[in-house]
């Protein structure tokens, strides 16, 4: 068990990293240093490529931004009605697309904003139930819009609810995407200082998930608590220089759910807060 000194140590820390107190004037970054950059996004994987369609606009699109911002919240509730691969595909280009590349080889911009234009992170899947799709295993290649299968599944929620530490409403979902950070790809440019930038970073790719779910009907809840080793041996990441941050079960909801949803929050009534 920590102890009081152990766990205000670590407070501390977790402040001090925040404050990035780091100000050497000598300091360089690798980008700095002439040293050479890593890729802007890693290679495909498997044999199994899967083209993404991208014709967004036969999907029906909440195009009131305000009303997107307005009824955005988290879902845990989903019906497990079929998610068509346009609608994945939707969300998949609106958390990591590529628009253009600058430069010969320089820079990915994407949808989403990204500290340096470094882009880090790469979009891992475990899909269960999407049109067309075999369950699985699956990986993002943003560069060409399309997805690999990595393994294929079969039974997948005991390896959603413990990847999630047993959130185990996340097994309805139709697919939770894990987000992994490829340390150097940061590193490269902003040295000490990239692990903070990464954690902007990766809220500016899950806030896009949330208002992209929200403007087609969708629900996601983005979350914390993930068991890390086990995800990372799922998705063969060596936890060092790519390792799992966060994860996201998104899947179909109702209105009819209300009062399933806001059982989530019965804690708040009966402690009286």
């Amino acid at each position: 068990m920590l102890t009081n000194e152990q766990i205000a140590k670590m407070i501390k820390d977790g402040r001090d990293f925040m404050k990035m107190p780091i100000e050497d004037p000598d300091y360089k970054s690798d980008q700095e240093l002439k040293k050479p950059q890593p890729p802007l996004c890693k290679a495909a994987l498997s044999d199994v490529i899967i083209d993404l369609p991208n014709n967004f606009h036969d999907l029906k699109i909440e195009n009131d931004f305000l009303k997107v911002i307005n009824t955005r919240q988290s879902h845990r509730v989903y019906t497990q009605e079929n998610m068509s691969l346009l609608e994945l595909s939707y969300l998949l280009w609106t958390t990591q697309g590529v628009k253009e590349i600058r430069g010969k080889s320089y820079a990915t911009l994407r949808t989403v904003p990204c500290g340096g234009a470094r882009h880090e992170f790469e979009m891992y899947m475990v899909i269960k139930n999407v049109e067309g799709l075999k369950s699985g295993y699956y990986h993002y290649l943003p560069m060409t819009h399309q997805i690999e299968l990595l393994k294929e599944v079969e039974d997948l929620n005991t390896i959603i609810g413990d990847s999630l530490l047993q959130q185990l409403w996340a097994v309805k979902a139709n697919v939770v995407f894990y987000s992994s950070m490829v340390a150097y790809r940061a590193e490269w440019r902003y040295g000490v200082h990239a692990h903070r930038v990464a954690l902007m970073d990766c809220g500016y790719i899950y806030e896009n998930l949330y208002l992209a779910c929200t403007s087609i009907g969708l629900g996601t809840c983005a979350i914390g608590a993930v068991d890390t080793p086990y995800v990372n041996e799922m998705f063969g990441l060596d936890g060092e220089e790519e390792f799992i941050i966060c994860a996201a079960p998104v899947g179909t909801v109702s209105p009819s759910n209300k009062d399933a949803e806001q059982a989530f929050y019965a804690f708040v009534k009966e402690n009286d807060l």
